[in-house]
Formats: C-alpha cells, sequence, structure tokens
C-alpha cells in the first residue's frame, strides 16, 4: 500500500519522476511545447508531469524516455525508500540482505546537464575520449 499523501499535494514519487523529466529536457534545452509535440501532450500537460500534479501514464513515460534519450528507469533514479511503500516487506524489498542506497547528488544538478549536453556534442570521438581521461584523472578518486 502506497503511503498517502495530503489530497492537494502530488505523491512524493510523481513529483520525483517530474523533476527528472525537468532536469533531463532543462539538460538536453528541449522546451516542453517541443517534448509535448514529441509525445502527442501540451505543452501545460509537460507542466502537470513536471510538477508531479498529474502522473505519466507508463505509455507517455515510454516516449518521454525515448524523446529524452534515457531509459525508463533514469526516472526512478534515487527514490527514496521513504518515499515508496509501506509494509515491512516492501520496505526491505524481496532480497534476503540490504540493498545499497543510491544517492544521485550531484548528477541531478543543471551544471550535470550542460557538462553531458556539451561533451556529447563534440563531433570527434577522439577528443571526446581525451577529454573524458582528463576528468577522470582530475577527479579525487573515490574513498
Amino acid at each position: 500500500m502506497r503511503k498517502s499523501a495530503p489530497e492537494d499535494l502530488p505523491d512524493p514519487i510523481d513529483r520525483h519522476v517530474g523533476t527528472r523529466i525537468r532536469g533531463r529536457r532543462v539538460g538536453l534545452r528541449i522546451s516542453q511545447t517541443k517534448l509535448g509535440q514529441a509525445i502527442g501532450v501540451t505543452f501545460q500537460q509537460i507542466q502537470k508531469y513536471e510538477s508531479g500534479s498529474n502522473r505519466v501514464g507508463a505509455s507517455n513515460l515510454f516516449k518521454i524516455s525515448q524523446a529524452l534519450d534515457v531509459d525508463v528507469s533514469f526516472f526512478f533514479d534515487g527514490i527514496k525508500k521513504e518515499n515508496s511503500y509501506e509494509g515491512d516487506y516492501m520496505q526491505q524489498g524481496l532480497s534476503e540482505g540490504p540493498a545499497p542506497s543510491f544517492d544521485v547528488g550531484p548528477l541531478n544538478s543543471r551544471e550535470s546537464f550542460d557538462l553531458l549536453h556539451n561533451y556529447f556534442r563534440i563531433p570527434d570521438p577522439t577528443i571526446r575520449k581525451r577529454l573524458f581521461q582528463l576528468v577522470r584523472t582530475l577527479a579525487v578518486p573515490d574513498i
């Protein structure tokens, strides 16, 4: 059973999915109108999806994933367990051990989307690979 949100507030999962849609769309510099046209809905409907006030159906979520060039699972990355479902079996999942947590952190920032957008606009794959290696070299290693 899903935790219930007050009637006038969007469900936390719908808000999360909407935030992920908006972040990816903005990162790719795609307007709400253009995304709406790509999936066959109005820009107002895209606004409602992004705010979480309207739930995105499975078929439209699939179309959005295609238009934004991501896997459908992208929209659910980073959902915290406390925002999902009630019941011990759902809180722990069906696995025998604890599931590793996944923190989206800076991956959902405008800077990350801009970086990826511009990285993939580099036409020469050799230059892209060198830039990737440079960034990896400069980065502080995970401890």
